[in-house]
């Protein structure tokens, strides 16, 4: 029961992730990709605020009376934390800006299978971090590497910029998830992910400021975009796949999530009536079949040859 209900709030995740995308897309009719990362952070980071009071308050409550236990502002000091925090948010701001930007210049559907490339690139990363990669992983890397050719390469061996950009999204968004990895056991994931997003959306704040005009009519009639991207992409979604991953096995996770690319995909032509062609088609399925690949497990003599 706890395992399907660990799937059930990853399939959640992955359906407000994967009709995130329309939002981002309709945010862009009205303000710059800079501003609607500001709005989108700032107010995500903001309403992980009462999560992690609320996590905090059971947490002190299972601790026997009498034994001190650290305040909130105290495990904001950790170094740890900081250090952790400001790493995923640098990369985590280029990672959207990249796909904000890209998103305006190609369909929401390709956009959401383009990033899933991130649970490809994570073991190809990882060699740098002197990790052993599975052999499935570069057999992923391969299908998925046709699968891109097919979905964004043209006949005169070109690339559209938009998803381009979106490439460029997916490598940082997998450093993303490597720098959570190494942090996550060391501190509170709702406060890491509480600070990541805040310097997200000051870095945003930033680059909106210098680069772009701030109209604050285009910011309310976005209002239901950044809402939408704010509350349940950001803080909703992390939490649901906090809890989904509690209960549910990583290789089982890590494909449930990836289904983001379907749902974008699907609300992309429900939606915004976007349409493939066969060969893009034919693309996704090849880059959908690659990130399952990636993540089969591995035998147990392979297990043992990556432990030493």
């Amino acid at each position: 029961m706890r395992r399907l209900k660990g799937e059930t709030y990853l399939l959640l995740a992955a359906f407000v992730w994967g009709t995130a995308f329309i939002f981002q897309k309709m945010g862009m009719d009205h303000i710059g990709p800079l501003a609607f990362g500001f709005f989108r952070f700032t107010i995500g980071a903001l309403a992980l605020i009462p999560v992690f009071l609320i996590f905090d308050k059971v947490k002190r409550k299972k601790v026997p009376e009498g034994v001190k236990t650290p305040t909130t502002m105290d495990e904001f000091k950790d170094k740890n934390l900081l250090k952790g925090g400001a790493l995923t948010g640098i990369v985590c701001f280029a990672a959207v800006t990249f796909q904000q930007i890209g998103i305006v210049y190609t369909t929401a559907g390709k956009a959401g299978f383009i990033t899933a490339l991130y649970i490809i690139l994570v073991p190809i990363i990882l060699m740098f971090f002197k990790q052993r990669t599975s052999l499935f992983a570069w057999i992923g890397v391969v299908i998925g590497s046709f699968g891109l050719y097919l979905l964004c390469i043209t006949e005169g061996f070109t690339i559209a910029i938009g998803d381009g950009l979106v490439m460029a999204c997916a490598i940082f968004y997998a450093l993303q998830i490597i720098f959570v990895d190494m942090y996550a056991d060391k501190v509170d994931p709702v406060k890491l992910a509480f600070i990541e997003f805040m310097i997200t959306g000051i870095l945003s704040g930033i680059g909106m400021l210098i680069f772009e005009d701030i109209d604050m009519q285009g910011v309310i009639d976005c209002t239901v975009p950044i809402l939408y991207t704010a509350i349940l992409e950001v803080s909703v979604a992390f939490t649901l796949e906090i809890f989904g991953q509690k209960y549910t096995p990583p290789t089982i996770a890590a494909i449930l999530m990836s289904f983001e690319s379907v749902f974008a995909a699907i609300s992309g032509t429900l939606f915004l009536h976007e349409v493939m062609t066969q060969r893009e088609i034919m693309g996704c399925v090849l880059l959908f079949i690659a990130v399952i690949v990636s993540q089969l497990p591995l035998g147990k003599k392979e297990e043992i040859d990556c432990d030493n």
